[in-house]
């Protein structure tokens, strides 16, 4: 078994959940609050985790984790963490699970309205080390948020905005694969996608960070190689722990910045009829956000066309957009049912998105307009 220290400590192997009454001990956890959500209470994999990790049946579950957590979600799931006088959370799921219990965290030891405590309004020197602490199980190979110091909620006035702070990173991970052979093929797909603009973005980042540059560029070459074998057969466990490796990867290089796909991607994910799933999200703007970009990356695109295997000079957009049909991901906007006339507000809400700031290449709003035209 792997066991990794990084930013946090990570539990890697098939069979890790069985570790997790060592784990809330040594994240100094007595009365956890499961967060999760009712399809992992359906799949059984609540029952699985407990029985698997000695967990006291009787301790709290919040099952009512929605795609895309809420600030009145995270406000709900407070009420029950301080009913069942917890000290500490478990996050059981997706990237929903996890960043709404890194939201709850926040609450539970600070005053104030969750949206003071986003990044863009100043939040991050407000979240200090009293923030509650969160041990995190994925069961989707994604968002990397098990090691992540951030988190996204959907606010009560529509906007989508994140929670950003080393205090946000879970005490510790437990990443096992078997948690995952159950994921549908399109949503293997989707996540899986996820962690691969993860990487790209980070690895593109112009800030100067070269551990998490290194990081990241394994992390796609990892998922290049796994994500079809995962899509095309989910029982296959080791392609299963290779994209938990590359969305773990993803997120460890978080240090260096995001970029223009999730600052599209997240304000596209604040329309809450839409129903958007952010990896699918992320797939369909990758490869106009890559074309944007090329012209000031002529020292990072030779290395991404190595690490997807294309040959010197290919295209690298061209490829990811073809990678991604053939794991059968609709790819446009309007197929996924976005309607054009919001395409100007997305534009002028990405330029306030906190990852605007760390794209390979400076965008205005025309040059949002213009991606998402292309994306449409």
């Amino acid at each position: 078994m792997a066991i990794i220290s990084y930013l946090t400590t990570v539990r890697l192997d098939a069979g890790a959940r069985r570790y997790l009454g060592d784990d809330l001990k040594a994240a100094g956890i007595l009365r956890p609050l499961m967060i999760t959500d009712r399809g992992i209470v359906a799949a059984g994999l609540l029952d699985d985790v407990c029985r698997s990790g000695g967990l006291d049946q009787g301790v709290p579950v919040y099952d009512a984790t929605p795609a895309n957590p809420t600030e009145e979600a995270a406000i709900d799931a407070l009420a029950l963490y301080r009913e069942g006088r917890c000290d500490g959370m478990i996050a059981l799921g997706g990237g929903s699970a996890m960043d709404l219990a890194k939201a709850v965290a926040v609450l539970a030891a600070h005053e104030g309205e969750l949206q003071s405590f986003a990044v863009v309004n100043g939040g991050m020197a407000k979240i200090t080390a009293a923030t509650a602490p969160v041990l995190a199980i994925p069961t989707t190979a994604g968002t990397g948020s098990e090691v992540g110091r951030g988190a996204i909620i959907s606010f009560k006035d529509g906007r989508k905005m994140g929670l950003l702070s080393p205090y946000l990173i879970p005490k510790r991970a437990i990443c096992d694969p078997e948690l995952t052979l159950g994921l549908p093929p399109l949503l293997t797909a989707a996540t899986g996608m996820d962690a691969i603009s993860h990487c790209i973005e980070c690895f593109t980042s112009p800030v100067d960070n070269p551990v998490a540059a290194a990081i990241a560029i394994d992390g796609l070459e990892r998922a290049i190689k796994a994500l079809p074998r995962a899509v095309a057969d989910g029982s296959d466990i080791m392609a299963r722990r290779e994209m938990m490796v590359a969305a773990m990867e993803g997120a460890l290089a978080f240090q260096k910045g995001l970029g223009a796909v999730h600052a599209l991607s997240h304000p596209l994910g604040g329309y809450r009829e839409l129903k958007l799933h952010h990896g699918t999200l992320n797939a369909v703007l990758l490869p106009p956000v890559l074309r944007f970009n090329e012209v000031v990356c002529a020292t990072t695109y030779p290395r991404l066309r190595q690490a997807v295997g294309l040959k010197e000079g290919g295209d690298v957009a061209n490829f990811m957009a073809q990678f991604a049909e053939r794991l059968e991901i609709p790819m446009s906007l309007s197929a996924l049912g976005v309607p054009e006339r919001i395409l100007s507000e997305v534009a002028k809400a990405a330029m306030l998105d906190h990852t605007h700031a760390t794209n390979a290449r400076p965008a205005t709003e025309a040059d949002y307009n213009a991606m998402l035209r292309e994306a449409f």
